[in-house]
This record gives structure tokens, C-alpha cells and sequence, in this order.
């Protein structure tokens, strides 16, 4: 097998050995992004020579004794999380490019645990986006189809992951952003719960976490990059949990129909189903529940978020706000028309669906439901309906649990009948995130070979 397609975990067991060195593992991460970068466009800053230089100081330690817990495993870091000397464009071109003066929480401790960061990966206009659409990358497509979208916003992260450019690439999630280009992907990607990673610039809803071809890789990833800093007040400690679950017994609610948005595709109902059927036969009770989420709440997180996001663009000088995408700026055109009573009643309605999913756990120890309703779509639409006035009619799956703060996380549960990865959803209660990746280390099969050309 090709270095570059090894887990995190095998790599280092190799590194421990002697077997393989750092250095060979960067040329074959680097001769494999030659080869698939230019169709399917996942990275931004790629710094081969700072790779190299980095991945001989890993060859070092391991010589020396002193390797850290992932010293010498290529990463990925997507573009919003700050690494210091690299522009932060947000995948616009209206942003004013400024190299970050440091880095963001979970970037650094990639460094200090000896990680080799040799690119950051791209993001849709402003991360609102579950394409790879933008004013300022080139358009993120899918491995596993370049006509189709690799999912976003976390759209380089997922395609670097499923292109094999090394086993670990860190993503950010506000509504399904790590874990609707995961499922679409065919990855592990998980969403922690609110405050396990350390954000740097926190926000209700926003989350770290890694996007990987493995469950044991996301769990090594999270143990690394979780824990406070003083730069997110919502920050907790490290992950204490154990990565192992008892599937016997386990209480499972199985959510096939989110009530409202996309209707779920019939093959994506299916592969969720066999999903359950899984859990069953290793002695889960799996009980189907009703829509957890209404339309109103939705709605509601709809008009918050355009005023948030018509605030800030308002805020830029003229000739850079004309050089936001034209879906985004029409998105936000009506905002103006939401009175103080509308934005008040959106932003309440993200406690309505913390509240709505609460009332699950206290019944339930598992929520598993599709990831999307619907297999990866055209990679040139910003959205899947194509409409900028119904942006978010693809994420009633993966969004409450974003506003409820507890951790989800995706596996493989099987492929449409074109050959497209579909992603199954696992939320757990809070805190039980390495619990969450024990789950999918239970069912990831993935049964198919990696897109190679």
C-alpha cells in the first residue's frame, strides 16, 4: 500500500519501529496531492518545503526519543482555523488577506504533538456553504465523483481525507460542516461536543474535529487537539472518556425522517436501516422515533443566522462587499425585512432544539439517523436545492445537534446505486465523544477501495 493511504495509528507503529521514516511518508502525501489536486482542487497554502523541513525534525525525534503523540503524521488544517504566517480568506474574496499572528487552539497542538501540516484545506463562501463553491478557491470536488460536490464547509478536508493526502485533516462544524462532507465522502467525521476542542473564536454552535478514513484515527485526533485554552471561554478539559462501547443493551432511537427539508432519498433510508439492523443483531434496541425538530425552528435558525451574516457583510467596504457570491449576497438581501421580533424569536428557536433533543437522551443512549437525505449533489450548485431563499433544507439532520452541543459523528453505512458514499449519524450524550467513535469503530465496513485517480 502506498504510505500515503496508511492510518495515523499504523503510521506511527511503523515510526516506532524504524520500519518507515517520516520523510518517505511526506513524498508520498506530496506525489499523491500532484497527482489529484488539480481535479479535485481540496488544499490552500501547500507548503511542500515546510513539510519536508518538518517531516526531517519528526525523523530526528524518533531518533531521539522525544516524538510526540503524532509526530511525523501528515494533517490537514482547513482555512478558518488561524496557523500563524497564513491568510485567513474564509473562502471569499472579500476578505482583506492577513497572515494570522498565531495559532488557533487546535492547530497548535497539532505542532506541539509533532504533527506535520503541510497544507490548509479550502471552505465555501464564509463556511455557509455544504458545497465547495467560493469567490476565492477554486471549486472543491468529490473523489469518489468529480461532478459532485465533496460537501462543505469542510469541502478540502473531506476531499484531502477520501484522495488519501494523509490520515488526519481537521475540519469545523456550525450546522453539519464536518459531518455533511464526511458522509458524502465515505469518511469518519466527527462533531464534538460544544467547547471539547477548543475554538479560539467561539460562537454558539461552532465545533472542531477531525475528518479521517477511520474511527481509531479520529478518536487518536481528538485526544490530541481537545482541552481548554484561555482563548475559548466555552472550552473544556480533555476528553476523559473511554474509547469503547458495550452494543448489547444499548438504547437506539432511529430517526429516518427529519419532518422537514429534503425528503430522504429511498437508498439513503435504506443503508441507515441496515445501519440499525446491525445494532439490532449485536443486541441493541432500536426503537423508530418521530421528528425531533420542527419547521419553525428551523426557520427561526434561518433568519437569525442572515441577520448575522447580512451584519457582517454590511460591515465591509463597498468594493469588497460586491466580491461576496451572488447566492450568499441574495440570501441575506432580505433581511432587512425581519423585524426585531423575528431575529429575537430565530435566535430563541436554537434553544428550542436543545431542548428538543435533550428530551431524546433522556430516553435514549443513541440518535442514528442519515447524515444528509440526500448522496452528494452537483459539485457547481452552492446549495442542494439550488435556491439561495431554501439554503437549509439538507441539514435537519446534523443542525440540532450543533445547537444542543452534543457530539455526532458519521460512518460509512453504505453506497447509492452510482457508486456515492452514504453517511449514517451517531449523537450520543454529552461528553461521550470517543463513545460516539467506539460506535462507528463497531460498524465502519467500508468494503470499497479508496478513489485512486
Amino acid at each position: 500500500m502506498n504510505l500515503a493511504d496508511l492510518t495515523a495509528v499504523d503510521l506511527l507503529a511503523k515510526y516506532r519501529d524504524g520500519s518507515v521514516s517520516p520523510v518517505e511518508v511526506i513524498e508520498d502525501v506530496l506525489a499523491r496531492v500532484e497527482q489529484f489536486e488539480p481535479r479535485i482542487s481540496a488544499l490552500y497554502a501547500l507548503d511542500p518545503a515546510g513539510a519536508r523541513a518538518a517531516a526531517h525534525e519528526s525523523e530526528r525525534r524518533w531518533r531521539d526519543g522525544t516524538a510526540g503523540a503524532l509526530d511525523g503524521v501528515p494533517v490537514t488544517v482547513k482555512e478558518n482555523i488561524a496557523t500563524r504566517g497564513t491568510p485567513v480568506p474564509q473562502g471569499t474574496a472579500a476578505t482583506e488577506l492577513i497572515p494570522a499572528v498565531e495559532d488557533a487552539p487546535a492547530a497548535a497542538r497539532l505542532r506541539e504533538a509533532g504533527a506535520v501540516i503541510f497544507s490548509k484545506t479550502t471552505m465555501p463562501e464564509y463556511g455557509m456553504l455544504s458545497s465547495g463553491v467560493s469567490t476565492f478557491h477554486h471549486l472543491t470536488r468529490n473523489p469518489w465523483d468529480v461532478t459532485k460536490t465533496a460537501g462543505g464547509s469542510s469541502a478540502g478536508a473531506a476531499a484531502a481525507a477520501a484522495a488519501g493526502y494523509g490520515p488526519i485533516h481537521l475540519g469545523t462544524d456550525i450546522g453539519g460542516s464536518i459531518r455533511l462532507p464526511a458522509g458524502w465522502c465515505g469518511l469518519v467525521g466527527i462533531k464534538p461536543t460544544h467547547g471539547r476542542v477548543a475554538v479560539g473564536n467561539p460562537y454558539p454552535g461552532r465545533a472542531i474535529g477531525p475528518l479521517t478514513r477511520t474511527a481509531a484515527d479520529a478518536a487518536l485526533a481528538l485526544s490530541v487537539i481537545s482541552g481548554y485554552d484561555p482563548r475559548d471561554y466555552t472550552s473544556l478539559p480533555a476528553a476523559s472518556d473511554r474509547y469503547e462501547i458495550t452494543i448489547a443493551g444499548l438504547r437506539v432511537a432511529l430517526l429516518l425522517d427529519a419532518g422537514i427539508g429534503l425528503p430522504v432519498d429511498p437508498e439513503v433510508a435504506a443503508a441507515v436501516s441496515s445501519t440499525a439492523s446491525q445494532l439490532e443483531k449485536a443486541g441493541a434496541l432500536v426503537e423508530r422515533i418521530a421528528p425531533i425538530i420542527t419547521r419553525e425552528m428551523l426557520d427561526g435558525l434561518d433568519r437569525f443566522w442572515r441577520i448575522r451574516s447580512a451584519t457582517d457583510i454590511a460591515a465591509l467596504p463597498e468594493e469588497r462587499r460586491a466580491k461576496v457570491l451572488p447566492q450568499i449576497r441574495e440570501w441575506v438581501s432580505t433581511a432587512g425585512d425581519l423585524s426585531g421580533f423575528d431575529v429575537f424569536h430565530g435566535y430563541s428557536q436554537m434553544g428550542a432544539m436543545a431542548a428538543a433533543v435533550g428530551r431524546v437522551f433522556t430516553t435514549y443512549d443513541v440518535i442514528l439517523s442519515p447524515v444528509a437525505p440526500i448522496t452528494a449533489f452537483p459539485a457547481e450548485l452552492a446549495y442542494p436545492t439550488d435556491d439561495p431563499s431554501k439554503p437549509f433544507e439538507h441539514i435537519a439532520f446534523t443542525v440540532p445537534y450543533n445547537m444542543s452541543q452534543h457530539p455526532a459523528t458519521t460512518v460509512n453505512a453504505g453506497w447509492s446505486s452510482s457508486g456515492l458514499p452514504i453517511g449514517a449519524q451517531l449523537a450520543v450524550p454529552h461528553h461521550q465523544d470517543l463513545t460516539a467513535l467506539a460506535l462507528a469503530a463497531h460498524l465502519e465496513n467500508h468494503q470499497r477501495e479508496w478513489p485512486t485517480s
